[in-house]
């Protein structure tokens, strides 16, 4: 029998059975994976995503070449990971619902700007930043970027107003009922202002830093937004992401430093996802 004339007879009819509707059911199943992944993306859950991936591979080739002790250790590991995965992910279940009750969950939530918008709005942040510093007026500002901030916001008050200086200054006017919290900048928008942020456990830190630096810190600990300080007591300007603190900033130094959480790059492409999987 030639194999050349039977493997595409078994082609063709493997391809006969396959009906419209399961081409429908495939796209929308990669749609749904693509989606929560992009929306767990740029955050720790992701790490924590591969981890368990991991221990699913490590079972698998345990199981194959009949590694039965440690077999078992990983099927008792990757249950106990089952039942802890809604608390682990608490933050990004939430989130995920409250985007499919609000029809949202196919499309990006972000405003998009062109260029000349993003430039405006780091323009308006920036001469703000220098007119606090000046006065030596406390502020304290968390810009969104692609971990998603409503935990935080719901514990201040929703303004959803245009960013300008004459906003930002009002907010952080001393002794006003906004001016100890944080505003949370979505986009070109402040979505809330009096805002609490959770506070660094780091140790070992500067004991010129305040509660604000602290706060500052904690919260880019916990997520991938770039908060802005400004210095009560000494008016210095400072950036706080990733968890590290770049104090002494003035305008030019600043401008560069938030301008990326405004100009977005492209979505990424499903090549761009493997290659950052491989890193």
């Amino acid at each position: 029998m030639n194999i050349g004339m039977v493997f595409p007879e078994k082609l063709v009819g493997l391809a006969s059975t396959i009906q419209p509707s399961d081409i429908l059911e495939i796209l929308l199943v990669a749609i749904i994976l693509y989606k929560l992944y992009a929306m767990i993306e740029g955050t720790r859950a992701i790490t924590l995503v591969k981890g368990i991936l991991i221990l699913f591979m490590a079972n698998f080739f345990c199981n194959v070449l009949q590694l039965n002790l440690l077999s078992w250790i990983f099927e008792k590991v990757m249950t106990w990971a089952f039942i802890l995965f809604p608390i682990i992910f608490q933050p990004e279940l939430r989130r995920t619902l409250e985007r499919i009750g609000q029809g949202r969950f196919l499309f990006h939530e972000r405003v998009s700007m062109d260029e000349a918008e993003a430039n405006k709005v780091v323009d308006e942040i920036v001469k703000a930043a220098k007119a606090l510093s000046a006065t030596k007026t406390g502020a304290l500002m968390v810009i969104e970027r692609k971990m998603g901030l409503n935990d935080v916001s719901d514990t201040g008050i929703k303004l959803d107003a245009k960013i300008t200086l004459e906003l930002i200054l009002n907010i952080f006017f001393v002794n006003t009922p906004l001016h100890d919290g944080a505003a949370i900048i979505r986009g070109k928008r402040i979505y809330a202002a009096g805002c609490l942020l959770p506070l660094t456990e780091k140790q070992g830190l500067s004991k010129e830093l305040g509660t604000r630096h602290r706060a500052a810190i904690g919260m880019s600990e916990q997520c991938d937004a770039i908060v802005l300080v400004v210095s009560e007591e000494t008016g210095i300007i400072s950036i706080a992401e990733n968890g590290n603190l770049t104090r002494h900033l003035d305008g030019e130094k600043l401008n560069k430093m938030i301008r990326p959480a405004f100009v977005h790059p492209h979505r990424n492409s499903i090549g761009d996802i493997f290659t950052k999987w491989r890193k």
